[in-house]
């Protein structure tokens, strides 16, 4: 994270902007995306966690956005990001609608391993998937830490005859990634981390321990740019940049983060403004011909004020943003401003 002096949060707060966007399908348990807004002597930035998360994880979140709206990013690489649709845990005939929506991306996330859904509904959306994308087109599934170990190793030899591209985060803790790891090695089906990145306090724990050969990195649950790029620097293996349902102000943001990366060998998970049934600038961030453009965006006022939160909900984002400021105080004791 940057160590920079904080600017003060009446600052913050004086620009904020609480936005409710509808999203195309249910996701997490939502058909709403809540993101706070501010702008800063960069740009807009967006602090967006999820609404379960505390202030110690959502502080790095706020930290991300100070970040992004108040200070230059790293020098970019390139321009263009190739993007991955998004299939979250939808039934086997609705994929088909789901990735409609993405247009010609070529590699597809599917989600599996969802709470109160089988196996079987697995199988039957990945392999919906192979269907429209083709035998050219590249398919990883994401299960968020969903299976036990002989669970992953199960699903994934029944998923592997759909010549998966990487699973992602089959198993929630750094010891079950690296047996799992193991048992697949035959297989030769590379293993991703996420959670196992952006939720640990130790996030190079599991390049030390050989439990992925992926990582993927965000820029908000990370702290900004610069602390994503020294993880993937020290971790030493490819890596995905990925979102978590962002406004294309919070996706703009990641794409200058795989812009900024050395070296991008995989499609990024940035195209999920294509989940947002609306959005707060005219220019969203979707894919166009697989691939997105890295570059800042900037809200406009109509769309914030057509999707503003309610003043409660409003009171609630600015009463934890001020949680979330009080915690990056604490941590920064010699550069404390004045609020």
């Amino acid at each position: 994270m940057s160590t920079a002096p904080l600017p003060p949060l009446a600052e913050i707060l004086s620009s904020l902007r609480v936005v409710s966007l509808p999203l195309v399908t249910r996701f997490r348990g939502v058909d709403h995306r809540e993101a706070a807004l501010f702008e800063g002597p960069e740009g807009w930035g967006e602090f967006s966690p999820f609404l379960e998360y505390g202030a110690g994880e959502a502080s790095t979140w706020l930290a991300a956005a100070i970040d992004f709206a108040y200070e230059p990013q790293p020098a970019p690489h390139r321009t263009r990001i190739g993007v991955n649709a998004t299939v979250p845990a939808v039934p086997a005939a609705e994929v088909s609608g789901v990735l409609a929506r993405y247009g010609a991306c070529r590699t597809a996330k599917v989600k599996v391993a969802e709470a109160g859904q089988s196996l079987d509904d697995d199988i039957a959306r990945v392999a919906a998937v192979r269907d429209l994308l083709g035998p050219e087109g590249r398919i990883r599934v994401d299960a968020n830490a969903g299976w036990n170990v002989d669970e992953a190793e199960r699903a994934l030899h029944a998923l592997a005859e759909f010549d998966l591209e990487y699973a992602e985060q089959p198993c929630a803790s750094v010891a079950e990634l690296a047996e799992l790891r193991d048992r697949l090695r035959k297989w030769d089906l590379p293993l991703a981390t996420d959670e196992s990145v952006r939720k640990s306090e130790d996030p190079l724990a599991v390049a030390r321990a050989g439990a992925a050969d992926i990582v993927i990195i965000k820029a908000q649950p990370l702290g900004g740019a610069r602390r994503a790029l020294d993880i993937v620097e020290q971790a030493g293996l490819a890596a995905v940049v990925s979102s978590a349902i962002d406004t294309s102000v919070g996706l703009a943001q990641g794409a200058l983060l795989a812009a900024a990366l050395p070296a991008l060998d995989h499609d990024c998970g940035l195209g999920t403004a294509a989940l947002l049934a609306a959005d707060v600038t005219p220019d969203r961030l979707i894919p166009h011909d697989g691939a997105v453009t890295a570059q800042r965006v900037a809200p406009s006022a109509e769309l914030l004020d057509r999707h503003a939160a309610s003043p409660d909900r409003t009171a609630w984002w600015k009463r934890r943003i001020g949680d979330c400021y009080a915690v990056l105080e604490d941590r920064r004791p010699s550069t404390r401003s004045t609020i």
